[in-house]
């Protein structure tokens, strides 16, 4: 059964009448066959209207739809021959990390991306997509080995933050996502980036300094959640809408501000409507940005990373 948000219950309602007159007997669907072309395109229209004014909060909650494409989702459809490579050989594995060798578009890549569950169980065998520092030392070893045999790395990013428990907080977590940020600004391979979902503050930089910065039309990325930015500022979590909105971590406004390179078409509905078709768009843009970063050699490919995280932030003075 869909998943609705509430600012869908109009496509809901129609959509649910389709299934009824669907649902006649196959004597009887052609006196509806004429009713159900036309609720289909209402549907069409009223989706295009919601999703054409959809407010930050509203793509928050896109963002985080139980329906959405995880990075398994995304593995499967784009690449073949995927060995999942697990551990940090030095405390253990983390399932909120998945990544390994795979085949995309007859390139040899890593890929890496933080995983959640549809179900409780999966959830918490994933921990709900937030990893301990085991899970970015495992992301780590696995970019080193992609630096050793000079493969392509791409990430995708889809988490609400780094585990803040004080298990994680006593293996390192704070340093463990440091040192990702650091090796990662002068790996030698192409990396490419792709925010898929939830992009929740260091959680989410930990896999993401790449060369290319792609973003979901409806993910988020940003240092802090609007329910945690809300506590902080108003001591009240229901003003995460107004949060959401002064934050600015939407797609339009990160490539507005150059933090990323590219928003990413979803399908009319968001990704979940039509996973396929999200996964076949995202690996043309990752293609299309991989066949030009291997073109560049790796001295000037780390040079351009560098700057290009250097500029971000930077701003000017001017007397009134």
């Amino acid at each position: 059964m869909r998943d609705y948000l509430e600012f869908e219950k109009p496509v809901a309602e129609l959509e649910k009448k389709i299934e009824r007159l669907k649902s006649y007997p196959p004597d009887k669907i052609g006196r509806v066959s004429d009713e159900i072309r036309r609720l289909e395109e209402k549907v069409v229209e009223i989706q295009k209207e919601i999703f054409s004014r959809l407010t930050p909060w509203q793509k928050t909650q896109m963002a985080r739809h139980s329906d959405r494409p995880y990075a398994l989702d995304y593995i499967n459809s784009l690449m073949t021959d995927f060995t999942e490579l697990h551990g940090d050989r030095s405390f253990g594995d983390d399932n909120s990390i998945v990544g390994g060798i795979a085949k995309f578009e007859n390139k040899s890549v890593v890929v890496i991306g933080h995983q959640k569950g549809r179900t409780t169980k999966e959830n918490v065998f994933r921990n709900f997509g937030m990893p301990n520092p085991e899970g970015y030392r495992k992301a780590l070893r696995l970019m080193k080995l992609a630096e050793k045999f000079s493969k392509p790395i791409i990430t995708l990013i889809d988490t609400p933050g780094a585990y803040p428990g004080i298990g994680a907080e006593e293996r390192g977590q704070a340093e463990a996502i440091a040192r990702n940020l650091m090796e990662m600004s002068h790996l030698r391979v192409p990396i490419i980036v792709a925010v898929t979902g939830e992009g929740g503050s260091g959680g989410a930089l930990a896999l993401g300094v790449g060369d290319r910065v792609l973003m979901l039309e409806y993910s988020i990325y940003s240092v802090i959640s609007p329910e945690g930015c809300a506590a902080i500022l108003w001591n009240d979590s229901t003003k995460a809408p107004d949060a959401a909105d002064a934050i600015k971590m939407t797609a339009d406004d990160l490539y507005r501000f150059g933090v990323i390179d590219e928003i990413v078409k979803e399908p009319l509905g968001g990704a979940h409507r039509d996973a396929k078709g999200m996964a076949k768009t995202l690996g043309e843009v990752i293609i299309r940005h991989l066949n030009e970063l291997q073109a560049i050699p790796a001295d000037e490919l780390i040079k351009k990373r560098y700057d290009k995280f250097r500029k971000l932030g930077v701003f000017s003075e001017q007397a009134v």
